[in-house]
């Protein structure tokens, strides 16, 4: 596990913000770090990366313990929490030498990072004149320049369009497959997280409700089979009596748990010979979205 924590505890004042959080974070994944907004991410972040003090709980990052190995570890991870820190009166590669300078890192990797993010054509031009897309490769562009192994995100897609979103998703891919890295992003987006997440957590008021491959979240979505037909009710009757569980009725579908294709074609063939009319019939699965929904909304 590149990062793993134990009974990871916060609070400030009264409020405990993060509740005995056990992290599990495998090496050369991409970790999708999901909540609501306020459930308590930012915060956990920022004990992950020693800007906030550890209270109760261990932290261990690369197999060793954070607070007795502080500087050798942060010295291997990069990060952007929300907004990339670039100063808009330098151009993008500038702010790449400025940080390089700082960083004690060869000035090839500058160039390096910026044909890594495809800003390449965009080096010399003005940071501020930049798009919220470019900002943000620029931002992971600073965050890799020391070559850490493992990336730190928070937010990382806020407020970008829909093009900024796909160009950080693909860059992030890239980075796992083709760059060894490791990849630890928190969103409040499932439906983007999904695209590219091998793991997933999920926390809500600072509790982890969840953790476990993309897999094992999908695996959780029990199928139906959603039936389109007359007299939805009635065909929910027989169905029932026939030792079929059905679990919804409206004016126009029924929907019962499914088990198997051919436990579909049985249900079509009783409704068909019992003179109900199949309009259509289909497997259906909870999209991750509404599972994330139900595991993240109170009893």
């Amino acid at each position: 596990m590149v990062i793993s924590t134990e009974g990871l505890t916060f609070t400030f004042g009264q409020q405990k913000v993060v509740k005995s959080l056990s992290l599990n974070v495998p090496e050369g994944s991409i970790y999708g770090f999901l909540g609501p907004n306020g459930a308590g991410k930012t915060t956990t972040i920022k004990l992950l990366l020693n800007l906030l003090q550890t209270q109760e709980g261990n932290i261990k990052i690369f197999d060793k313990d954070l607070r007795s190995n502080r500087i050798e570890i942060l010295s291997q991870i990069g990060s952007l929490i929300e907004q990339p820190a670039i100063y808009a009166h330098l151009s993008g590669k500038e702010n790449l030498l400025n940080r390089a300078l700082l960083l004690e890192v060869p000035t090839q990797r500058v160039d390096d990072m910026l044909k890594l993010v495809h800003l390449t054509d965009a080096a010399h031009k003005k940071a501020g004149q930049y798009s919220l897309g470019m900002k943000q490769r620029l931002g992971i562009a600073l965050a890799l320049l020391s070559d850490p192994k493992l990336l730190i995100l928070d937010e990382p897609t806020n407020g970008l369009d829909p093009n900024g979103i796909i160009e950080i998703r693909e860059l992030l891919i890239r980075l796992v497959t083709q760059h060894q890295k490791t990849v630890f992003i928190s969103s409040h987006l499932l439906a983007e997280i999904e695209k590219m997440a091998t793991h997933v957590g999920i926390i809500n008021y600072g509790e982890l409700l969840f953790q476990g491959s993309i897999n094992d979240l999908a695996s959780l979505s029990q199928p139906l089979v959603q039936i389109e037909a007359n007299n939805t009710v009635d065909a929910a009757n027989l169905l029932t009596r026939n030792n079929f569980n059905v679990t919804e009725v409206n004016d126009h579908h029924l929907f019962a748990t499914y088990t198997s294709k051919q436990q579909m074609g049985e249900i079509n063939s009783l409704l068909n010979k019992n003179g109900y009319t199949v309009y259509s019939i289909n497997k259906q699965q909870k999209d991750l979205e509404k599972l994330f929904l139900d595991i993240t909304q109170p009893a």
